[in-house]
């Protein structure tokens, strides 16, 4: 099953101060410019193995570094900048159509950077509900527990997406439940994308340009969406942080989604003590229990004893992952002098992580 992976990083100066990527940006095909001035993407090819994967992914970094150095910039792994001051967004007709429709809270997601993983399509109802279940999932990559300086939940990003983002427009930013069919899914999207378009009517923007700006396929921003170019299931759910983790992340996924070919997936009741894996089931959650995990993954993380019983039971070694918002600090505010120092120290954690990556994959290869 091809996969690959994008990942979006805070870029900051030799000071720690939040910086424009510039040239990074320009490195390949991979990387780009996100919708805020801050914000990097790195994109993976599609890989068919993780070894293949792992070694892409390393390689990547290693050479985005490299260039990240010779500018005089770092790359924070962090799920937001802790404490950045105000980010812009970056001029452009689809922002300012997005910010028109959903509203100042839209504002929100500046503050956010994430991972997302695609997996090519298979089995692809199947698909759609074991990453829906997989949500709380998120809880193993939490890292950052801080918007605007204050400590609002473990997972800020995720918080700042479903619960502030989107808190008028729910459906176009929260987790959706299970779906029965594809066509059930697509029909979800082209009411959405009624919806928005209707709302851009209301605002007096032009039709014409939403249709520009906006498909079927990226009017959500939900935590799972059915992409149709490579064509991929795509999960949303994680923040970013060290490559170490995701990558440890996208086996634990791929071993529930290779399960998928054989299993029979079925969702179980909340009083089924089946629910996980097994030889040839892969039984999950009622929805509303999975919408529960998620809200405490987001605000407890691993400090969630339902949250860990339940990763454990879906196939993953909750004890083998760091989460950084775990370590990130204690502290209920943290101002914008020290948030600088925090991401420059988590941009040193990036590099010496990677270099633990590069180092490994060298050794395997002798």
């Amino acid at each position: 099953m091809q996969k690959s992976i994008e990942v979006e990083y805070w870029v900051i100066d030799r000071d720690g101060e939040l910086t424009e990527p510039g040239a990074l940006a320009e490195l390949s095909d991979n990387t780009e410019r996100e919708f805020v001035e801050c914000l990097f993407e790195l994109k993976t090819p599609p890989c068919e193995t993780m070894s293949e994967l792992e070694r892409t992914f390393v390689g990547q970094l290693s050479e985005t570094l490299e260039r990240a150095r010779e500018l005089g910039k770092g790359l924070v792994p962090l799920g937001t900048p802790v404490n950045g001051g105000r980010i812009e967004q970056l001029a452009g007709e689809r922002a300012d159509i997005q910010t028109a429709v959903v509203g100042e809270s839209f504002s929100y997601a500046k503050y956010c950077a994430g991972t997302h993983v695609h997996f090519e399509q298979g089995n692809v109802v199947d698909q759609l509900n074991a990453l829906i279940a997989l949500d709380p999932a998120l809880a193993l990559c939490n890292s950052s527990p801080y918007f605007q300086g204050e400590r609002i939940a473990d997972g800020a990003r995720a918080y700042l997406y479903r619960k502030k983002s989107y808190e008028e427009y729910p459906k176009h930013g929260q987790l959706w439940a299970y779906a029965d069919t594809v066509a059930q899914w697509n029909r979800r999207l082209d009411r959405r994308f009624e919806e928005f378009r209707a709302a851009a009517a209301d605002e007096g923007i032009d039709e014409a340009a939403v249709e520009e700006h906006f498909t079927r396929d990226d009017v959500v921003w939900t935590p799972v969406r059915l992409r149709s170019t490579f064509p991929t299931v795509e999960w949303r759910s994680p923040d970013a942080t060290l490559p170490s983790q995701i990558l440890r992340l996208v086996e634990d996924l791929e071993r529930v989604m290779d399960h998928l070919h054989d299993a029979t997936v079925r969702v179980g009741s909340d009083a089924d003590d089946e629910v996980g894996t097994s030889d040839g089931e892969l039984v999950l959650p009622e929805f509303e229990t999975v919408r529960d995990l998620a809200d405490a993954a987001m605000v407890d993380g691993l400090e969630s004893d339902a949250v860990c019983a339940y990763l454990e039971r879906m196939g993953f070694d909750v004890d083998s992952y760091q989460p950084l918002s775990g370590e990130i600090d204690d502290s209920e505010f943290v101002d914008e002098s020290a948030a600088c120092e925090l991401r420059r120290e988590y941009a040193d954690r990036l590099e010496q992580d990677v270099e633990g990556l590069r180092r490994t994959l060298e050794a395997e290869a002798e």
